[in-house]
């Protein structure tokens, strides 16, 4: 399928129950168990929903993913994201970055044993200096904030994939 046919059909399945052929919004909190100690695919809407899982499918198969997650905000997936390293590893980040992933950097990712260093993205070689055998991740932020900062992100996946 070509990608705008994709867009209107993949994970846009009809509603088994009710026949409509626009998924429904499901704004339930919580969702019906089996029994003590048995679950569903679904429990509460802070972990998963329908409506969300099927815009996960979507978004995956538009950007050829196997799988997605989406969060309520992006401090959320920030988080999600940082939570991936362990105690010991190093997270190169760019200057010119939100107000609250500094923060997350130096108030909790640190506090938890990972080495977090800022860098300014925009400079390749500098990304490439500050490059460590224990850096995992390379967050880049672009166009940064408060500065809108253009960090070239093919140069500094080029990089830190070496």
């Amino acid at each position: 399928m070509k990608f705008r046919t994709r867009a209107i059909h993949v994970g846009q399945e009809r509603d088994r129950e009710t026949g409509a052929v626009v998924p429904p919004i499901h704004v339930a909190s919580t969702f019906v168990q089996p029994g003590p100690g048995v679950w569903s695919e679904f429990d509460y809407s802070r972990s998963g929903n329908p409506t969300r899982k099927s815009f996960e499918r979507t978004i995956a198969d538009l950007e050829g993913g196997t799988g997605g997650l989406a969060f309520a905000s992006g401090m959320a997936a920030t988080h999600c994201a940082m939570m991936l390293l362990s105690a010991g590893d190093h997270l190169l980040a760019g200057t010119d970055i939100y107000g609250g992933t500094y923060r997350l950097l130096h108030k909790v990712v640190h506090r938890l044993g990972i080495d977090v260093s800022l860098v300014n993205t925009t400079d390749p070689r500098a990304v490439a200096a500050a490059m460590t055998p224990r850096t995992k991740l390379v967050w880049i932020e672009t166009p940064g904030n408060p500065l809108l900062s253009i960090t070239d992100v093919a140069a500094c996946a080029e990089i830190a994939h070496r």
